[in-house]
């Protein structure tokens, strides 16, 4: 292992006049670097600076517990980057301060946790939290020399709004967030992508943690994809934990998507109101939502994207659309792709409706690329690299 895996021991924090309008988690502006240590300032209610960022690629991981006996570095992401299969543990000095530098790793996102006596919590000095259908966690933003791909960046940017509307299909309150780009024009109209998250996520999730609009904006800018709205619903439609949710799932959003979602976004924004200026897309259990009420939507729907998800047994969850004599031409883009760290959770799956529609002539793309596992690294290189460049894509 070539990752460099270092103790290092805490360094008390010394306060400076501010230099810069940025600063460490200062969360003035929208900076590509956010915990590099440009004044050496403790973020707000905190007590040391963690987690902090290296140019180097390395982090320093601190963490003041006197009263504690074990703390590790704990959390997917990070550690199949630091291609460890353990918590890694942090060194406590005599004043009962813990700290860890790991690295270095590829620039990225990454999700971690601090395994506090055994407890996986929250970093209590990091601002750069999330949490969604999932117990909190942090996030730990690894800088390039510039600005990456899903960084916000100096180019035009679209506007998100967040809707509050009824569902009598789930008789309460829902909320969806929809992404429209830079210029939007209620004149024109405009192709929409429903875009979903996973088991773990809500209907802000793509938002926050898969930085969908920063990725849109710089595609836009470069002229690399068409104009779309994007609607980011919450296809959570009931609770994870059920014991029928597979069964009952695809049923209710299948409902929810053609009694509530699709009408809501289609009157109150400019769009085609048919199905080849339609795609629906997901991650994990949105991807299951794709294939399982996408497929057999195609009245709906004429572009898909599976992202780390996939069925074991597709033609017996879609046999209308695998039986459809014509569902070759019914189809112009279908994405089926998967982080390359993922084939022992998903790549069955995936291979399996990947196998399927070859057997059927179904034109799709089947990839598997990246450095990452089931995470948010996996998805936003997806969508940036695949799904929304291939969207409507003009014909040569």
């Amino acid at each position: 292992m070539k990752k460099i895996l270092r103790h290092a021991l805490l360094v008390s924090a010394t306060l400076v006049a501010a230099q810069a309008v940025y600063a460490q988690q200062a969360n003035v502006n929208l900076d590509f670097n956010p915990q590099k240590n440009t004044q050496n300032l403790v973020p707000y209610g905190g007590s040391v600076i963690s987690p902090e960022v290296h140019d180097d690629h390395t982090i320093t991981f601190r963490l003041k517990a006197p009263e504690a006996q074990k703390v590790a570095l704990t959390g997917g992401p990070i550690l199949l980057a630091l291609k460890s299969k353990d918590p890694i543990p942090f060194i406590k000095d005599r004043e009962g301060n813990w700290s860890l530098t790991v690295g270095p790793v590829t620039p990225n996102i990454y999700v971690y946790r601090i395994l506090l006596d055994g407890v996986p919590v929250v970093d209590p000095n990091n601002t750069l939290t999330g949490s969604a259908n999932q117990p909190g966690y942090s996030n730990v933003v690894v800088h390039d020399s510039k600005p990456a791909y899903y960084d916000a960046q100096k180019v035009p940017h679209g506007s998100v709004t967040r809707h509050i509307y009824h569902s009598d299909v789930l008789n309460g309150e829902r909320e969806m967030f929809v992404y429209t780009p830079p210029g939007y024009d209620p004149k024109k109209k405009y192709p929409v992508l429903y875009l979903l998250g996973g088991s773990g996520e809500l209907a802000n999730g793509w938002e926050l943690d898969g930085r969908a609009n920063f990725i849109a904006d710089n595609l836009l800018a470069a002229g690399k994809i068409t104009p779309m709205i994007i609607a980011m619903p919450n296809n959570q439609v009931l609770h994870r934990s059920d014991p029928q949710h597979l069964q009952k799932t695809y049923q209710l959003f299948e409902d929810e998507l053609r009694k509530q979602i699709i009408p809501f976004v289609d009157s109150h924004y400019s769009t085609v109101k048919d199905r080849k200026s339609r795609a629906i897309s997901g991650l994990s259990m949105g991807g299951r939502h794709t294939q399982a009420v996408g497929f057999n939507a195609i009245d709906l729907f004429s572009s898909f994207g599976i992202l780390s998800a996939g069925d074991l047994e597709p033609e017996k969850l879609n046999p209308a659309f695998f039986n459809d004599p014509k569902i070759k031409d019914k189809v112009d883009y279908l994405l089926v792709g998967l982080g390359s760290g993922e084939l022992d959770f998903v790549g069955k799956r995936s291979a399996a409706t990947h196998a399927a529609l070859d057997k059927i002539g179904v034109k799709h793309e089947y990839f598997i690329g990246g450095e990452g596992a089931h995470d948010w690294g996996t998805w936003r290189m997806l969508l940036h690299d695949k799904l929304l460049p291939n969207l409507w894509k003009k014909k040569p």
